[in-house]
């Protein structure tokens, strides 16, 4: 039987294979049937068998694919001689064995009585049953029996030019246009074993970036990249990919971008305004993700594998990251960016976007000079780091000041300050320092404020404790949904450091440790307000009691889905400004003035 392959190198030549055989393999290592030694081609690319008249074709788990006519192959698929097969830099057409002499001529003789329009009218079959034979046979156990090919599109009155530039299937798609001009441009440089450290980074971009631009302009005179495609950006993406961040690098450097998440290689989200939405740009595969996250990770002396799939680590504009790979993130690896604003967030700044009044202003700045210990509550991106950093800036310039995080966000401008930052385990599952630890170590260090960036665990109760032993004015967050579910939060992380404490002894130290919780939201518009301040007010019987001072109170949404409502005082005046009034100090008691 036997069969022939027309194989055909982007921007190079054409030539024809023939085979005596029912099956071949394709891939870059010579032990194949076909061997293309190229960086973009596995050793065991593709698998074609030819029988019975059918031909199917497999990927052998390839790393960039096997595509027929612009769809990469989840499984074997029968082909024509009309399908265009996409195997690296290659376009392979297979054509099926040639029949003899006699049944050729009894072939021509039939079409010669057929009506005119007959090839147009019927159609090709879905799958014969030799198709579907050699299908089941070649498919892999455990996979779902595959569909042959559809039947090709109707002949268009465009011209063959514009067909191969406007058709999907005669052109691989951007993500493969990133992956073919990275495979190359690591071929051309061979970054493999080039000795990065001693060209510097900034040689080594201009070296890739003249080399990728001779690559694009070869693609181009081949007539390989559609008309469309931005070159200059297409450059800029290939150079981000294989040196920096990728994708990342524009909405790194974009100000209006709050967040990044990358759900897959080809999946990007970003936040801005308070509101997410699907990012332009992608990561060509899932390896261009895990290059990343090594980028992120390797200058920190932190590590990602498959025996330790998640990191947290920072950029170093201090921007925070979680990254996790598989086996635990089952659609590729993804990143979480939570980027490190430029500057220092004022008062002012949240007053002008919304979040709270100049009273509510005051009355949080006159808390923190007066020493008053604070509790920020809010959900996951509700802004309770920045409003942390807002009410740390308060604090008197001559006190001295200790920061303790998991990972450093806070930007304080005192410059009696000491940031501490929790360190976890090495690759060998040693010398991890946790928040409690650093914040026992802080009670040694004289500090006079002691600034938690967040409580999620035992910690909790050391910080309760100095708090309650001269440590006044202290300052930290947690995630709660209500000034109610922020107590039921801290008494349950108190349980958590493994103290057998008895629940009213856990809300006495909460009672009289804590002062005020600051309730930090964030609205279904994106926008971030707080929600509610409260003092606690002591406790009766088991249960500690809160009044609240000011409140948002929420009246609808407009025609554009933005929140509506305003800041309210409910006429309660706290405890502590009565005693400042009696001390005879300064104090604006309108402020609490009901509406």
């Amino acid at each position: 039987m036997g069969f022939s392959i027309i194989l055909t190198e982007k921007g190079g030549g054409t030539r024809r294979l023939a085979f005596a055989a029912e099956e071949i393999t394709i891939g870059r290592v010579d032990e194949n049937d076909v061997c293309l030694p190229r960086g973009n081609i596995s050793k065991k690319h593709t698998r074609i068998i030819c029988k019975d008249g059918a031909i199917v074709v497999l990927d052998l788990k390839s790393t960039n694919g096997t595509y027929v006519n612009g769809k990469r192959l989840n499984g074997p698929q029968v082909v024509r001689p009309s399908d265009k097969i996409y195997i690296g830099d290659f376009i392979l057409h297979v054509e099926p064995p040639q029949e003899g002499a006699a049944d050729g001529a009894g072939r021509e003789d039939a079409q010669k009585t057929a009506p005119p329009d007959s090839a147009k009218e019927d159609p090709v079959p879905a799958s014969s049953a030799a198709e579907q034979s050699v299908l089941l046979e070649s498919t892999p156990a455990g996979l779902p029996p595959p569909q042959p090919s559809a039947a090709p599109p109707p002949p268009s009155d465009k011209p063959a030019a514009a067909q191969s530039e406007g058709s999907p299937a005669a052109r691989p798609d951007r993500g493969q246009i990133l992956r073919l001009l990275h495979d190359r441009l690591i071929e051309a440089l061979d970054l493999r074993r080039l000795d990065v450290d001693a060209l510097g980074s900034d040689e080594l971009r201009k070296r890739a970036e003249a080399a990728l631009r001779a690559i694009v302009g070869k693609m181009d005179g081949a007539g390989e990249l559609d008309r469309a495609i931005d070159r200059e950006e297409l450059v800029q993406d290939v150079l981000n990919e294989a040196l920096g961040l990728g994708p990342l690098e524009a909405y790194l450097r974009d100000d209006s971008v709050t967040e990044i998440m990358v759900n897959s290689p080809s999946q990007v989200y970003v936040e801005r305004h308070g509101r997410l939405q699907r990012a332009d740009k992608v990561f060509s595969s899932a390896q261009a993700v895990l290059g990343v996250i090594g980028r992120i990770v390797a200058p920190l002396g932190r590590h990602i594998d498959e025996s330790s799939p998640l990191v947290d680590a920072r950029l170093a504009d201090g921007s925070r990251v979680n990254a996790i790979i598989p086996p635990l993130a089952l659609k590729g690896p993804c990143i979480t960016i939570r980027k490190f604003r430029r500057g220092l967030f004022s008062a002012a700044n949240l007053i002008e976007r919304g979040t709270l009044t100049q009273q509510m202003a005051s009355f949080l700045e006159t808390c923190v000079r007066m020493r008053r210990n604070v509790v920020i509550s809010g959900g996951t991106g509700s802004g309770k780091t920045t409003l942390l950093n807002v009410l740390s800036s308060f604090i008197p310039a001559q006190e001295r000041i200790l920061t303790i995080e998991d990972s450093a966000e806070l930007q304080l401008s005192q410059e009696h300050w000491v940031a501490l930052e929790a360190r976890p385990s090495n690759i060998e599952g040693k010398g991890q320092v946790s928040i409690r630890e650093l914040v026992r170590n802080a009670l040694r260090m004289r500090p006079d404020r002691i600034v938690i960036g967040e409580c999620r665990g035992g910690e909790a109760l050391d910080m309760l404790q100095a708090m309650n032993t001269g440590h006044d004015g202290s300052l930290t967050t947690l995630h709660a949904n209500s000034p109610r579910d922020a107590l039921s939060r801290l008494e349950t992380m108190v349980l958590m450091s493994g103290m057998e404490l008895p629940v009213r002894a856990i809300r006495e130290q909460i009672a009289s440790a804590v002062h005020l919780i600051v309730q930090q939201t964030r609205f279904a518009d994106g926008t971030r307000r707080l929600a509610a301040i409260s003092e606690i007010s002591g406790m009766e019987l088991d249960v500690i009691t809160l009044q609240d001072i000011f409140q948002f109170k929420q009246d609808g949404f407009d025609g554009e889905g933005r929140v509506l409502g305003r800041f309210v005082a409910t006429g309660f005046v706290p405890k502590f400004y009565d005693d400042l009034q009696r001390r005879g100090l300064p104090v604006d008691m309108s402020i609490f003035r009901e509406e």
